[in-house]
């Protein structure tokens, strides 16, 4: 007999889902966490960022206020108040979270959870056996070889917790994490740079949406360096200089650190219990199996999109199969992805890029309307655009926006996608006047062949 039905080894947003989906269906539930239950998500990542965009965001109102007739002054900005509204947000969250767990009778044990070669866990001197066991460790900020993080450089957890604002930041990274930290320290005052190896921001967006963000951000006094890698990072009592591949050099206040994620699956006793990893992601099949017995894996430990939405399906998904329902495996190109710069990037599904090289170039239409024919947009003083992409003849395969607010239409675009929707079962359907929703309704009767609104 086992002391649980199920251990989830992670408290973030895979394995808290997990957990309180398996005990709404009646199994005995412990959770191993070794920091607090919300993971990165609530107190690092996701929500606390989230706080201070919406900062920034009211920043860039108030010093645009007089073009709305609004007579204000932005006379300053109290970064320890911002910090603390954020502290507050996440208190909730957590406290909210917390009290959830031991409602539905499930068991948080604090420490490190290792799994034993016949499938135990031990955390600390305590061993608890199990029917099932999740791997929902999450993952961990990405550091770059001879490069320490410092008071100077910064990885995307320390810089949460800068209690100013610098005068100039280098960000080396144009993924979600570094437009997202661009974006806000922008908006506060910084002179920022952002460097990227790659030759375009946000590498795995459409190429249309990767120009238009490029573009904005120039636009905003962004400096933006593609194509070109960091290869040391000095600090100074007073700056960092940071040398690139090409052997030339730039120097600001502060260095952020944002070159991805890794998977936190080191000393687990993983493989030792037969879990198969590859580059320290857990290899499973489509069901979230790994090959070990009775072992599953969810979130950004499994190979695909980091994102906590993922982690949380994937949860709610292998609570379900173990209790043996038949719920639908997750297909990563139906995971919704928005990066909450400003402008807003939001996608689903495929780029055109995979789409032509999936389908070919003959088998798929492309339908791009711009925001500025957009009456909700002009009010917000946002452009940006509506892409969708359908096989022809056949479904939408693919939704891509950039523009102010632009992640809240995405939940449409995953209905649109997930359903397998034509553009012309869209067509018809009523958007209200003015919404920035109308653009996604125009882009579907561009596909349909009947454009109101645009050439």
């Amino acid at each position: 007999m086992s002391d649980v039905d199920l251990l989830v080894l992670g408290g973030g947003s895979g394995g808290y889902a997990a957990a309180l989906r398996a005990a709404e269906l009646g199994m005995t539930v412990t959770l191993i966490e070794k920091d607090r239950v919300g993971g990165t998500c609530l107190h690092r990542g996701c929500v606390p960022t989230k706080a201070l965009l919406h900062t920034a965001d009211i920043v860039d109102t108030v010093r645009g206020a007089h073009h709305h007739g609004v007579d204000a002054t932005l006379s300053g900005i109290d970064m320890a108040a911002a910090l603390t509204h954020r502290s507050q947000i996440v208190s909730k969250k957590f406290s909210g979270l917390t009290g959830l767990l031991a409602a539905r009778g499930i068991t948080v044990i604090e420490g490190v959870g290792v799994l034993d070669p016949d499938g135990a866990v031990r955390v600390g001197e305590q061993r608890i056996t199990a029917t099932d066991t999740v791997i929902a460790t999450g993952a961990r900020t990405k550091l770059l070889p001879g490069i320490t993080p410092g008071p100077r450089i910064l990885t995307s957890d320390t810089a949460l917790d800068l209690a100013r604002v610098p005068e100039s930041v280098v960000v080396l990274g144009g993924g979600v994490i570094g437009v997202e930290f661009a974006s806000i320290w922008r908006s506060l005052g910084a002179q920022v740079t952002i460097v990227e190896p790659m030759s375009r921001l946000l590498p795995a967006e459409d190429e249309a949406s990767s120009a238009a963000l490029l573009r904005a951000f120039r636009k905003r006094g962004i400096d933006v360096t593609l194509g070109q890698g960091c290869s040391a990072a000095t600090e100074h009592e007073d700056r960092v200089t940071i040398t690139l591949s090409d052997g030339s050099e730039l120097s600001a206040d502060v260095l952020l650190l944002a070159v991805g994620r890794e998977p936190a699956t080191s000393d687990l006793g993983l493989e030792a219990a037969g879990v198969k990893l590859d580059r320290g992601f857990v290899m499973t099949d489509d069901a979230l199996r790994a090959s070990a017995p009775h072992v599953w894996a969810v979130g950004d430990v499994v190979p695909g999109p980091q994102l906590a939405h993922r982690g949380f399906a994937h949860g709610i998904f292998v609570a379900e199969t173990i209790a043996g329902l038949a719920p639908a495996p997750l297909d990563d190109n139906a995971v919704p992805r928005v990066a909450y710069s400003n402008p807003e990037v939001a996608s689903i599904g495929l780029t055109e890029a995979a789409a032509t090289e999936r389908y070919g170039t003959d088998a798929i239409a492309t339908a791009q309307f711009s925001l500025a024919a957009n009456a909700k947009s002009e009010i917000l003083g946002t452009s940006g655009f509506v892409k969708v992409i359908r096989r022809i003849g056949g479904p939408v395969i693919g939704v891509h926006m950039v523009g102010a607010r632009v992640g809240e239409l995405i939940g449409e675009a995953q209905t649109i996608v997930g359903w397998e929707a034509h553009p012309e079962d869209v067509a018809p359907l009523l958007h209200a006047h003015p919404t920035q929703g109308e653009a996604l309704g125009e882009a579907m009767l561009m596909l349909a062949g009947k454009p109101l609104h645009a050439r």
